[in-house]
């Protein structure tokens, strides 16, 4: 009995160290939401409003991705498709209005100026172009989900 009192008397100091240790572990933080994309657009900020669709890229010259994902949207302009390619130092208050936060953002929006499609990051030619095809003509996409929210 005289070495049992000390060995439970030990045992809760222990149990009581390790419930401080266990409250004083930082926790980690939460996951943070992803960046989002505009979901309507006016379309007189960007060039030929008149268009029937806007392709908006919103990048920044120091972003490699950014120079690819120019290159890839480029080749969509059309009489029907606006291309703009909207860089931050030259733009901030285009990127400040429409809260882009992060480069690149693809956006695909129609005459009124509601986006519908978009990409965030890099994104290859093809569903960039599958996409603009889609909002286009729908159901010429064998993939009509691309660039949806």
């Amino acid at each position: 009995m005289a070495r049992l009192l000390p060995a439970l008397a030990l045992a809760l100091v222990a149990v009581a160290i390790a419930a401080v240790l266990r409250r004083r572990q930082a926790t980690p933080a939460p996951t943070q939401g992803g960046w989002k994309a505009p979901l309507q657009l006016d379309r007189h900020d960007f060039r030929r409003p008149e268009a029937p669709y806007l392709v908006a890229l919103f990048s920044s010259s120091s972003c490699q991705t950014c120079a690819a994902m120019a290159e890839k949207v480029a080749v969509l302009a059309s009489a029907s498709v606006a291309v703009d390619v909207v860089e931050v130092t030259a733009q901030r208050a285009l990127h400040t209005k429409y809260r882009v936060e992060a480069v690149p953002i693809v956006v695909v929006a129609d005459a009124a100026g509601v986006a519908r499609a978009s990409f965030i990051g890099p994104t290859s030619a093809t569903d960039l172009w599958a996409a603009v095809a889609e909002v286009r003509a729908p159901g010429s996409s064998p993939e009509p989900e691309l660039g949806q929210r």
